[in-house]
């Protein structure tokens, strides 16, 4: 409504005291507040009634303006009393808001440890006690023979003294045992669980296997194999299947293996129709093909037969990993059953390289998803090599053949120089270990690597006794391979920039790689017509000045990472480094002696007769290395190379390194042409046999 009509509608106020038209203080929240409001209100009451007393008599006018004044001090007194309690209120209530909400800075006094350095001792090497093998017996009763422990029952103080002194003994004592009781002593074995619950106890899967276990012949490896079939017949029936490699050098091991087939049944005892089904038996082969040669079986004669009937694959080649995956996958069905399966391989070589790069792991996983335990027979791995080399007469022309076998290396990737200098190696020297994928398919899968001997091993032994060899190999423990995969060896190379340095090195210096292989070799049979010769000649000494510097630039690489080498753990990749970087100073001044007999050789050549008796003729003039040297400029290289070579036998004794490093040594470093002789080539009347792949 308007404001004029809004005013009449409301009833007329009375007349109130200037001083109750103070207004009130604004509203306050909380208990403090409260209490100032009721506080103010008292104040200003009772001084207002006290004064309206006194002014009664007053006049109107000064009664008036003093009410006025009165009301004005009043109002700003009343005014700045609250406003000076309400801002005490406020700050007391600030600071103990603050008291309780911000703690206390406390300053603790940092201790300090003080620890001293401790010096790594060395382990104390173990005491060796060595006791006389011969003893004499006691014929004659000494002191000697007594302890010097007191008697039981002695009276008087007895010591260690002479026998001949007086002793008596306590009469008491001897009348408390005169008084003997019966006392049966029980067999110790009756306790023990029988062998059954023995090899239940044995987790499966969760050990590894022996990736090399040194037997003399074929007889003591069966012996193992015999016990390891009989540990498994102990928890329930089992099939073995036997994987053969079918190269012609292995006939004679498979007729070895058929003699002692009927002794492997009968010495389990399973001779009998009730029991001979516990241990069926099947066999495969391999070379360019896998073969399944025998199903599962127990009939003895079969299995013999199967054996003896294997065929012999020209193709040179062998699926070694491949056969063994499929050998595994084609007896699933049989360890659903609930057989137990385990694998023999019998082979003399390592098998196709690529197709082990391919299957290796394969076939591990599939034995091992099979719970199939992998044994192999086979022969000791060439050092630090693929190859080794095998002598053979061509029965018709009577030509020597170096046929290649592959027999390693003992390592995933080849950790040594594959050139002798010259060209590519073709010396056999043994490993100490069985080949790579072998001995890692055995301890994978907890079998066993058999390393049968060969005529390699005497390489690694000082002397010709079985004794002295296994000493020898047992004390490169310290040497053993890296058998993990070979991704996982090739990722962990970077951690050690020594192995990635040893690795650089033998790739680039490696004849097999097709790039290197024309640049890394010499030719070391020359034309007996000197015209020829002198062209041979000149081309390879360009060749072997190249060489030089190949060998130079790596032993310069080697000699800057020599603090790698004193930080390198492994004893092995101790050995690589002071092998290969002898070998690379020795092989300069070799080569370089090369050069210098091929150019006295062109300057005043050689003269040999064309024929020699019975049948012989010259072929060609072969270089040959010597003790005698031609030139000074050599002396110096090989002066350090022999200070290194001998380094090389002092800190890795009995191993393959120090034997490497004595056949360098042997080898001289001279070079001189010397004639060979050859008997003619003779054409066979029949078709022409071809030479043999191994």
């Amino acid at each position: 409504m308007p404001r004029e009509q809004a005013s009449a509608a409301s009833p007329q106020q009375p007349a109130t005291d200037p001083a109750a038209e103070t207004p009130a203080a604004p509203a306050r929240r909380g208990f403090f507040r409260r209490r100032e409001k009721d506080a103010v209100a008292q104040a200003v009451a009772e001084p207002v009634a006290d004064e309206a007393a006194d002014d009664d008599e007053s006049d109107s006018a000064s009664g008036r303006f003093h009410e006025r004044s009165s009301g004005t001090w009043r109002r700003i007194l009343s005014g700045s009393g609250a406003c000076f309690f309400s801002m005490l209120v406020h700050l007391v209530g600030l600071l103990v808001l603050g008291w309780l909400a911000v703690p206390a800075q406390v300053k603790t006094e940092l201790k300090t440890l003080v620890s001293s350095i401790v010096e790594e001792r060395p382990e104390d090497e173990p005491v060796e006690i060595e006791l006389e093998q011969t003893l004499e017996a006691a014929t004659e009763v000494t002191q000697a023979v007594f302890s010097s422990a007191p008697l039981v029952g002695a009276s008087g103080t007895v010591s260690g003294g002479p026998m001949n002194a007086t002793m008596e003994l306590d009469q008491k004592v001897v009348e408390e045992f005169t008084t003997t009781t019966e006392v049966t002593i029980e067999a110790p074995t009756l306790a023990l669980p029988t062998s059954k619950k023995l090899i239940d106890a044995i987790p499966e899967g969760e050990f590894k296997g022996d990736p090399r276990a040194i037997v003399d012949n074929y007889e003591q490896a069966m012996d193992r194999i015999t016990q390891e079939i009989n540990w498994l017949l102990d928890k329930g029936p089992v099939l073995v299947v036997w994987c053969f490699d079918q190269s012609e050098s292995m006939k004679d091991d498979q007729a070895e293996i058929v003699e002692r087939i009927n002794r492997v049944y009968t010495e389990l005892g399973l001779v009998n129709r009730d029991n001979g089904d516990m241990l069926l038996t099947s066999v495969t082969s391999y070379g360019g093909n896998v073969l399944w040669n025998l199903k599962p079986t127990s009939n003895r004669d079969e299995i013999r037969n199967a054996i003896s009937s294997i065929p012999i694959d020209p193709s040179g080649k062998e699926m070694m990993c491949e056969a063994v995956g499929k050998s595994v996958a084609w007896h699933r069905e049989y360890r659903r059953g609930g057989r137990r399966m385990m694998l023999i391989l019998v082979t003399d070589e390592s098998g196709d390289r690529q197709n082990n790069n391919e299957y290796l792991e394969l076939a591990i996983g599939e034995a091992k998803s099979q719970d199939c335990r992998i044994y192999c027979l086979g022969r000791e791995s060439v050092f630090g090599y693929p190859y080794a080399h095998m002598r053979w007469k061509h029965p018709q022309t009577g030509h020597v053949h170096w046929l290649p076998v592959d027999r390693g290396p003992e390592t995933g990737f080849v950790e040594q120089l594959q050139t002798n200098g010259f060209h590519r190696r073709y010396d056999a020297f043994a490993s100490g270990f069985g080949p790579y994928e072998q001995t890692r398919m055995a301890r994978e899968t907890g079998g066993i690597f058999f390393m049968l001997p060969t005529l390699e091993s005497a390489l690694v032994r000082a002397q010709g006794n079985l004794d002295e060899r296994r000493y020898e190999l047992e004390a490169m423990r310290a040497y053993r391979p890296d058998l993990r995969a070979r991704i996982e060896v090739f990722a962990d190379r970077d951690r050690y920039p020594l192995r990635t340095l040893i690795w650089k090195v033998v790739s680039d210096l490696d004849p097999h790689n097709n790039k290197a292989a024309r640049s890394v070799e010499v030719r070391l049979e020359f034309a007996i017509d000197l015209p020829s010769f002198v062209r041979q000649a000149r081309e390879n000494q360009q060749k072997a000045k190249l060489l030089i510097g190949y060998f130079g630039w790596a032993q310069k690489l080697l000699e800057e990472g020599r603090t790698l080498r004193d930080q390198e753990p492994e004893p092995r990749w101790q050995g690589n480094y002071d092998i290969i970087l002898a070998q690379t100073v020795a092989y300069q001044a070799r080569l370089y002696e090369y050069g210098v007999a091929l150019e006295e050789f062109i300057k005043s050549p050689k003269t040999a007769p064309l024929t020699k008796a019975p049948n012989l003729h010259l072929v060609h003039w072969d270089a040959h290395t010597v003790k005698k040297t031609r030139s000074d400029e050599s002396l110096p290289y090989i002066e350090k190379s022999i200070e290194l070579f001998q380094t090389v036998i002092d800190n890795h004794p009995g191993t393959p390194w120090a034997a490497r490093a004595k056949w360098e040594l042997a080898r001289g470093f001279g070079v001189d042409f010397v004639p060979d002789y050859d008997r003619p080539y003779t054409k066979p009347t029949g078709p022409l046999i071809p030479v043999p792949k191994y």
